[in-house]
């Protein structure tokens, strides 16, 4: 790890954070991850913390675009195949950066919840780089093709609640991931890109993980406050105008990810 990065986690998760150079970013976070184990970070849960720098720290590429302004390319062409690869890079950088800004922005939460976000952190830095590299493979590099900020875009409006960012980040924008997952899988093994089929696999598996994390700090969030679980996310999805889910919805994901059997029967409800 770098000289200059703070010896203490929640500093050190901002350090990353507005970190612009995305190779420097994502190794920048594993060897964090690697240096809490080893013991050498410490972690003061009670400070409040201020930035005066923009955040996320981003590379001048790829260009941001709205949403309905990225093309759209045919995965029967190596290009389109391409663009595809480098809008799943593209989320991962964001979820790196989503992970990083749970860390230092929220104090006064259990250690234990900053842990989870650094073990989310390293592995988003890991999909990363895996889907980076593969993606080079293919005679492009992270920047080449436009891309959009809609799960950032989450993460901005819930910056002043802690419940909210548990239940509308995790809870929602990355279980959509849960979802898509398997029909990326196979429309890319499909056409052939087998290397790209088994990176879904480990980020799959990965997520499942996240999004169990996200519904563990909300839950226990729920209950501190004395609200109940069900009902207080759907007034949050209302306030915050989360994207109405819409299937096919990945039940077992979701299942192994700790939703409620009462959320997953209301998913298989949704027409």
């Amino acid at each position: 790890m770098l000289l200059d990065v703070p010896k203490e986690l929640r500093l050190a998760a901002l350090h990353w954070l507005e970190e612009p150079d995305h190779i420097l970013k994502s190794t920048g976070v594993i060897a964090l991850a690697q240096a809490w184990k080893n013991g050498e970070i410490s972690l003061e849960v009670d400070t409040s913390l201020t930035t005066l720098q923009p955040i996320p720290g981003h590379p001048l590429r790829p260009e941001l675009v709205s949403y309905m302004s990225v093309p759209r390319r045919s995965m029967h062409t190596e290009e389109g195949r391409a663009a595809l690869i480098h809008a799943l890079t593209h989320i991962e950088f964001n979820a790196i950066n989503l992970a990083l800004d749970a860390i230092w922005r929220f104090p006064e939460m259990p250690r234990e919840y900053y842990i989870d976000w650094l073990k989310v952190a390293a592995e988003e830095a890991r999909h990363f780089s895996l889907l980076s590299a593969h993606l080079g493979t293919k005679g492009y590099a992270y920047g080449d093709f436009a891309a959009h900020n809609g799960l950032w875009d989450m993460v901005e409006k819930t910056t002043g609640d802690i419940l909210a960012r548990m239940a509308l980040v995790p809870r929602t924008m990355e279980a959509r991931g849960l979802d898509a997952s398997p029909p990326l899988r196979a429309k890319l093994a499909q056409a052939g890109d087998i290397a790209a089929a088994e990176i879904i696999d480990i980020i799959l598996a990965d997520e499942i993980g996240h999004v169990l994390i996200g519904n563990r700090w909300y839950n226990w969030i729920c209950e501190t406050r004395g609200l109940e679980p069900v009902s207080t996310y759907a007034s949050l999805a209302e306030m915050y105008k989360a994207p109405t889910l819409r299937g096919p919805f990945n039940i077992e994901a979701r299942r192994a990810a700790g939703f409620s059997e009462s959320e997953l029967m209301a998913l298989i409800a949704v027409k």
